[in-house]
Order: structure tokens, then sequence, then C-alpha cells
């Protein structure tokens, strides 16, 4: 696959992603709540008090990621902040049960010009 086919397919993935979560937090705003404030106390928030974090590097989530990890725990019932990738959960010796779907979360990264790199 081409560099060019590559970039205009990514942008219509980021597209989309921009789409999904600005539904999401539209549907949110219309059902009364603020998606951004974390519902200390409710009964919509099982898991503790805290921000999401990586279950196998410890590392926490950050950005946008926070508030749709946020929504998935109180959209879905979660009991927990910690997430894995299906990869880190097979290598922890879990496993993924059948029928679960993914949520979805932006992987950001510093951009560093080809120039800069030569450097």
């Amino acid at each position: 696959m081409s560099r060019q086919n590559r970039k205009s397919g990514a942008r219509l993935d980021r597209t989309n992603l921009y789409s999904e979560i600005t539904d999401k937090i539209i549907a949110e705003l219309e059902a009364g709540r603020v998606p951004w404030v974390q519902p200390w106390g409710t009964a919509a928030a099982k898991a503790p008090l805290g921000l999401p974090k990586n279950a196998s590097t410890g590392r926490q989530y950050s950005g946008i990621n926070i508030l749709l990890l946020w929504g998935a725990v109180i959209e879905r019932g979660f009991s927990g902040q910690n997430w894995l990738t299906f990869r880190q959960a097979l290598s922890l010796g879990g496993h993924v049960r059948k029928g679960e779907r993914g949520t979805t979360i932006v992987y950001t990264d510093r951009f560093v010009p080809d120039d800069e790199k030569r450097r």
C-alpha cells in the first residue's frame, strides 16, 4: 500500500472516530449529563474514584481517553478503572470473554519531522 493511500485511509478513520466521540458527548448532554464531570457518588459510578489506567503498565490515560473510558465504565457498569488491550490480557494469562467488545481510545505520539530525525 502506498504512503499516500495509508494517509487517506487514516484520515477517514480519524473522521469516523471524531464523529463517534462527538455523537457520544452530544447524547450525554441531551440526556442531561455532563460527560466531562465524573459522577462522584452516583449509582452509575460503580468503579472506584480515580483516573483510568492501564492494568499492565500502570500508566494513567490522559486527554480524551479519560472521558471515553469513564463513559464506558458508566455505560457498561464496570467495577474498575483498569484497562488492558486484548494482547496484554493474553500475555498476563487472562482471556477475553466471548462476545465482549473493545472500547475505542485515541493513541497519540510526538510528531518528529523526517528532517529532524535525520539530524
